[in-house]
């Protein structure tokens, strides 16, 4: 007799036994989930943990641009202490937990001396492990080449304790400079057998084309799978011809791309009069050439993005608007791109809903992909391995029409 049996899902019936899915048998309990979505737990490859719910502190970026929030995190950096990351990180992740998030990738901004908000989310990493898993990028926010000893830190934040390496080279001051941060952060992590994520080619301008670098560097070192470029916004605007050559070239890189919905449509086109541009990068074309690509929050409540809850859903359904993708398989493939494919990009392994592997679920308050994104509901219910980590109650909504209160459903 199994543990637990899940009937009436959109996969089958589903059963669990010691923390792990096992073939659907009697059970000593039995929950009938009436129809909903089922999948693998959401998967959060693009965060600044370390930034969350600053909005406003010192001041709020009236501009809304890119480089005005990047001048504001440089003076708020300077009030961080570890407590105050931590207590602004704990609560943003039981918001992801609730949204069904288990896996984090989060950039930590490594351009402060005493490195405070890495070694805040490195003890945060170890009391989460097991509820939410976190990787920690050494993100250098001011350049590693333009920020004085930035090289350094990106050293000593490997020591620390970070996972992956990152870099923002089209923040360098040169072209040159930039292109030396990637090949720099390439390296130190073929160094320590760390994975990659860059910050690359977060621009309009179309002459901002480091990631041809990244796809060298990955294919020069056999890194392929172990890097992920994120953004690379600039591609929007690129003409037809190199466009083609380069998504050619990250998929015989094996590249995972991350794209960041919410942050990039508020902070792109900035300069543009009209048309103005979407801020995304190709997805659909890189999607169609066989490149992995991810979804991406990015912010919650900071310097860049003053919305948001760490819900992969919203950043989901504005991708469905704002990249094309509200055709039906579309719609589907942006669910996998909140769950296995920002699993594949952060390395997790055995996630899934296979027999043998741990009973790590998310349950929508949904009865398919679609609904699911229409209607963005709190999920209903979140295991791990076999428990129940986080549940919400459907909502219950009345309305009076002709004098008659009537329940509402919106399916």
């Amino acid at each position: 007799m199994i543990d637990l049996l899940l009937t009436n899902t959109s996969r089958g019936d589903i059963g669990i036994s010691d923390g792990r899915f096992v073939a659907p048998d009697e059970a000593r309990e039995t929950r009938d989930l009436g129809g909903r979505l089922v999948t693998p737990p959401l998967v959060e490859p693009h965060i600044h943990l370390d930034a969350v719910l600053t909005e406003g502190q010192p001041r709020s970026n009236r501009s809304g641009s890119l480089f005005e929030g990047i001048a504001i995190w440089a003076e708020r950096v300077q009030d961080l202490t570890v407590e105050d990351v931590k207590e602004r990180v704990r609560r943003v992740l039981r918001w992801q937990l609730a949204c069904g998030v288990q896996h984090v990738r989060s950039h930590v901004d490594v351009c402060d001396p005493g490195l405070t908000a890495l070694r805040a989310l490195v003890e945060l990493r170890a009391e989460a492990r097991g509820v939410i898993d976190l990787q920690l990028v050494a993100f250098p926010q001011q350049g590693i080449l333009s920020f004085d000893g930035g090289a350094d830190l990106m050293r000593k934040a490997v020591d620390v304790g970070a996972d992956v390496i990152g870099a923002i080279p089209h923040y360098e001051l040169t072209r040159e400079d930039g292109v030396e941060s990637v090949r720099f952060a390439m390296a130190l992590a073929e160094e320590h057998g760390l994975r990659v994520d860059i910050h690359c080619d977060e621009t309009d301008d179309e002459h901002s084309r480091f990631l041809e670098t990244m796809v060298a560097e990955t294919i020069r070192r056999g890194m392929s799978g172990r890097v992920t470029a994120s953004h690379t916004t600039a591609m929007h605007s690129y003409n037809a011809a190199y466009a083609y050559r380069l998504i050619n070239n990250i998929a015989r890189a094996g590249l995972h791309m991350v794209t960041n919905p919410l942050d990039n449509a508020v902070l792109q086109g900035r300069f543009d009069t009209g048309p103005i541009r979407r801020g995304h990068t190709r997805v659909k074309e890189l999607l169609a050439a066989g490149v992995n690509v991810a979804i991406g929050h990015d912010s919650v409540m900071d310097p860049w993005y003053p919305l948001g809850y760490g819900d992969p859903l919203q950043a989901a359904f504005v991708l469905a608007h704002l990249g094309h993708m509200s055709g039906a398989d579309e719609l589907r493939t942006l669910i996998d791109m909140i769950t296995v494919a920002p699993a594949a990009a952060l390395g997790v392994q055995n996630h899934g809903l296979d027999l043998g592997t741990s009973a790590d679920l998310v349950v929508f308050d949904a009865t398919g992909e679609a609904e699911a994104l229409r209607l963005q509901r709190p999920r209903y219910l979140v295991m791990r391995a076999g428990k129940v980590v986080a549940a919400t109650e459907p909502a219950h909504t009345t309305v009076t029409w002709d004098g008659v209160t009537q329940d509402v459903e919106f399916r």
